[in-house]
């Protein structure tokens, strides 16, 4: 039997060092959720349209998204805790000025501001870490607290932010940033080390520009055309935003060094576990943010009622995440791949069972569903991703993964979010754009009221059924097309190779377990 075994293990530091990254990570993930539950109280207080309550939302996940693959090669490039600890600072900065933004305009500011610093973190963070543990047994349980972190970020960032809108303003959803960043920056020179930099070759600007000013231009497209119509804005931008990534795309191709490795998608492995990255974090982050404005505008409950609700489900996704690698390990990544899209689309097609009138308990069971398909993609996807590479690129892959993650967070409001705001301007009272908007006119009648829920429910019911259809037809196509590997029977942890996670199958495509 081949067995690969490290002599030594981690000390206390490596895992006091674990803890120290962990803060970053819980930030940026909680802060790409926490304002779920407190949109309500910030329409109410700052009087957003419905674009820019969108832009509220999703501004931060672009920015992280859009910049996530370049921080990676500036990390490995520069020093990785070098720029973790600016991103740091920058973040905690940004945060507070949100808390005090006196309209919409600045909160939309300070909002893509934390996502250009929290670029910085994800994949920094992660480095760091796998330099922390060189064991790989270790290293793989590093990386599943890492990845159980992040996803328990994104599924207590809601009732974090409910809780505290229960007994403060609104801006305390951001000021509960700032001990944390203190905290890191004042322990991670004395726990962490610096990861020696390594030749990534130029960071090429205009990929940069191209790849953030494409994803912008056409986002902004479908934000305009779902709310106003298909007038000539969103037409030109919406051309202009298309032709910029495929410039984009085009580009990359022929860079030494690109953001993106565009021929890595050759390998069918590699590309669905990129979907698996984005599309449940879309169906994730929509359906949050559309049930936090069904529970409270159309239920009518509090929102620390509203937050104490979504605790199931993010409690079944953090234990999931935590489990899910030793299970993964015995049944393979395969199966939990097939697995985690089967059991999301049951859980959204649930929400089918709500109404105007009632649903609570159809919601609950939704988010323990899905929440365990949820916690099954974000560890695969994580763990695979940085199995695959060597070492010292673990910067530049970790940010792939983590991209596919943000990009998805940000696309299920701008694409889903925009489907539920287009049918409720169809089908709604045509009072406002949105249903709090609406809410908040004078002199409604219980018909005109009772219509406008009527209406979001429905935006609800269409969002949650093709967000279901898609996470079927990706299960279905994952069953039927991605290979299998030859069982493995080592008791040493399966790195990338020969037996392991990843595989190489007879036509040159990775093959999974």
């Amino acid at each position: 039997m081949n067995t690969q075994r490290i002599p030594h293990s981690p000390g206390p530091r490596a895992w006091l060092g674990l803890l120290v990254v962990l803060g970053p990570v819980l930030l940026v993930a909680m802060d790409g959720s926490v304002l779920f539950l407190a949109m309500p109280e910030i329409s109410r207080a700052l009087s957003p349209t419905a674009g820019q309550a969108l832009w509220i939302l999703d501004a931060y996940g672009f920015a992280v998204g859009s910049l996530l693959i370049a921080s990676g090669n500036i990390g490995d490039r520069y020093g990785r805790l070098k720029l973790l600890m600016t991103g740091t600072a920058v973040f905690g900065a940004a945060s507070a000025g949100a808390a005090l933004a006196p309209g919409p305009e600045l909160l939309i500011a300070f909002r893509a501001l934390m996502g250009v610093a929290g670029a910085t973190l994800l994949p920094s963070a992660l480095a760091v870490l796998s330099a922390l543990f060189t064991d790989p047994r270790r290293r793989a349980k590093a990386i599943g607290i890492f990845a159980a972190a992040f996803a328990a970020g994104f599924a207590i960032g809601p009732v974090v932010g409910g809780q505290l809108l229960s007994s403060f303003w609104w801006g305390s959803v951001f000021l509960i940033n700032l001990p944390v960043v203190v905290l890191f920056l004042a322990l991670a020179p004395v726990l962490l080390r610096e990861v020696p930099a390594t030749p990534a070759g130029r960071t090429d600007i205009l990929s940069i520009l191209l790849s953030a000013s494409g994803i912008l231009l056409t986002v902004y497209a479908i934000k305009h055309a779902a709310a106003e119509g298909l007038t000539p804005t969103p037409v030109a931008t919406g051309t202009a935003g298309i032709l910029t990534l495929g410039w984009f795309t085009r580009r990359q191709l022929h860079l030494e060094h690109p953001l993106i490795d565009f021929s890595l998608f050759r390998d069918r492995v590699f590309t669905i576990a990129a979907i698996t990255g984005l599309l449940p974090l879309a169906a994730w982050s929509a359906m949050a943010y559309l049930s936090g404005i069904y529970l409270q505008s159309v239920l009518g409950l509090k929102v620390l009622d509203a937050a104490l609700l979504a605790l199931p489900g993010a409690a079944a996704l953090t234990l999931t995440c935590i489990v899910t690698p030793a299970l993964a390990a015995r049944t393979g990544t395969r199966a939990a791949l097939i697995t985690c899209h089967f059991l999301i689309a049951t859980g959204l097609l649930l929400l089918l069972a709500t109404s105007a009138s009632s649903g609570i308990g159809w919601y609950v069971a939704s988010t323990i569903i899905t929440g365990l398909g949820y916690g099954i993609s974000f560890s695969v996807v994580a763990d695979t991703a940085v199995a695959a590479v060597p070492p010292e690129r673990a910067g530049s892959a970790a940010a792939i993964a983590e991209t596919s993650n943000e990009i998805g967070n940000a696309l299920g409001i701008a694409l889903l979010g925009s489907l539920a705001a287009l049918i409720f301007r169809l089908q709604g009272p045509h009072i406002a754009g949105t249903l709090n908007e609406t809410l908040q006119a004078p002199g409604l009648t219980a018909t005109v009221i009772g219509d406008a829920k009527s209406a979001f429910v429905t935006a609800l019911h269409i969002t949650a059924a093709l967000a279901g259809i898609l996470h079927t037809a990706l299960g279905i196509f994952t069953l039927r097309h991605l290979p299998k590997a030859p069982t493995h029977t080592d008791d040493t942890y399966p790195g990338p190779g020969p037996g392991g996670p990843l595989a190489q199958d007879t036509t040159g495509n990775h093959s999974i377990r």
